[in-house]
């Protein structure tokens, strides 16, 4: 079946800016982007909305610019990341006895298994996020990547499960829906990040996703195909812009633009001779500034949240032997000079930098392949695994019955809002049925993003 790919709009409120960036798959599944807008962002706080007014005022800039670069786009639903230090995760194991031995195990048994994980007990006050399986178990058969097919009585996975402050959760809807968009869904921003800057074989070699972002520095650590680890630490650039104001005693934009300008992760790397002239404040002579003095700042910052890097990585037993495909650093913060060698020389794995151009198609910007908009092309990477998922499953129910398309197409529409009873009448006599929508499911969706996961939606907002 050809359908037309829907384009999907990725919004990323951070601590420093917002971005907003459109795109939809082009026909070798690589991205196109076609709008991207960001803006200065004021009312986040370590990832977490603390001002709504003014996240809806950067949202409403980064939106009016992404429509600037195409003004034929029409934004209605967004997939938002989410980070802050209330973010957890936890791990479960979870189980079905089936109903029908005799059949192979089916898409719905998976979805019920996942859905009943959304019941599992966490503290008052957090809210599930996500709910990610592992591995799955068919009967005595361990280590099963997809179960589908299989034939068993029980069916079972290890399950990780991401949860939030029910709060910040409010806040991130209540600012999105307050800008006039409706929210498809919430990402956690590290397995967003992870997905623009990793390919499959990153993921079975085994690596460590570190997203420097402005105000939090996100963890996702992924082994033989496996999400093994989330964690959000709660120190980013901000942090070292912060720390270098105070120890330099300059102006925070002064702090900000030395960092990026002249800073280095490494003091030794940085000249023991060279200074930088910042002007005084009024009336006062200029201050004299040492690169290596700056360094320093910047080093012991940043081997602060490598240390905690390390800590997490031991906490689930990913030392150095485990990770072959070492530490991917992204994120604004991943551009700090001699960055790589501090997190080699703090973790003792290898590092480099992760560029979110993996899965863009060639021409587009080069603004976008930067690692600073990781998280926001993730976002709609995340986006098109809903949809094909739903896609798969629509082909693989009603794959075996022959359907005129138009008839097909109406049936899509239904399925989609969730007249299932439709759907199995028509298919079970092959006929048009009344009260049934033509409209092209898969049109609309180009136009505006349809809640294709309903049940799902309902668990997490």
């Amino acid at each position: 079946m050809n359908y037309e790919q829907p384009i999907i709009v990725g919004l990323d409120i951070g601590t420093t800016k917002i971005a907003a960036i459109a795109g939809r798959k082009n026909e070798f599944g690589k991205l196109e982007i076609l709008g991207f807008g960001r803006a200065n962002s004021n009312g986040v706080k370590h990832g977490q909305v603390l001002n709504i007014d003014e996240t809806i005022k950067a949202i409403a800039a980064a939106l009016e610019n992404c429509y600037a670069s195409n003004p034929n786009l029409e934004i209605s639903e967004v997939y938002v990341g989410i980070a802050g230090h209330h973010i957890k995760s936890l791990q479960t194991r979870g189980d079905i006895v089936r109903q029908t031995t005799e059949e192979e195990i089916s898409q719905r048994e998976i979805d019920q298994l996942i859905a009943d994980q959304y019941k599992t007990y966490i503290p008052a006050g957090d809210q599930i996020i996500d709910v990610i399986p592992q591995e799955f178990t068919v009967d005595n058969f361990q280590n099963i990547p997809n179960p589908i097919g299989y034939g068993g009585v029980k069916v079972g996975a290890n399950f990780h499960i991401i949860t939030g402050d029910k709060n910040a959760i409010r806040n991130i809807n209540r600012a999105v829906e307050k800008s006039g968009l409706h929210t498809k869904d919430l990402v956690l921003q590290p397995l967003a990040s992870a997905a623009a800057v990793m390919g499959q074989e990153d993921i079975e070699a085994g690596v460590a996703i570190v997203d420097i972002g402005g105000g939090t520095t996100d963890l996702a650590v992924f082994y033989e195909g496996i999400l093994k680890h989330t964690a959000v630490i709660p120190f980013g650039g901000e942090n070292i812009t912060n720390d270098i104001k105070t120890g330099l005693g300059v102006l925070k934009t002064q702090a900000e633009q030395m960092k990026v300008q002249f800073g280095s992760a490494l003091a030794n790397e940085a000249k023991a001779n060279a200074f930088i002239t910042i002007p005084g404040m009024r009336g006062l002579p200029p201050k004299e500034i040492s690169v290596k003095n700056l360094a320093n700042i910047i080093q012991a910052r940043m081997s602060e949240i490598m240390d905690f890097v390390t800590y997490h990585l031991k906490q689930v037993g990913m030392d150095s032997r485990m990770l072959n495909g070492g530490i991917v650093l992204t994120g604004g913060g991943s551009q700090l000079k001699h960055l790589i060698q501090l997190t080699e020389y703090v973790t003792g794995l290898n590092a480099r930098i992760g560029y979110p151009n993996e899965h863009l198609k060639s021409g587009h910007i080069d603004e976008l392949t930067k690692p600073v908009y990781a998280t926001c092309i993730g976002l709609i990477l995340k986006g098109y695994d809903d949809y094909e998922r739903n896609r798969k499953q629509f082909d693989q129910r009603y794959k075996a019955v022959e359907i005129p398309n138009d008839l097909r197409k109406a049936i899509e529409e239904d399925s989609a809002n969730g007249q299932e009873d439709k759907v199995e009448e028509v298919v079970a006599t092959g006929k048009r049925k009344a009260g049934l929508n033509v409209n092209g499911f898969w049109n609309k969706f180009k136009d505006n993003l349809i809640d294709l996961f309903k049940e799902e939606e309902d668990h997490k907002l």
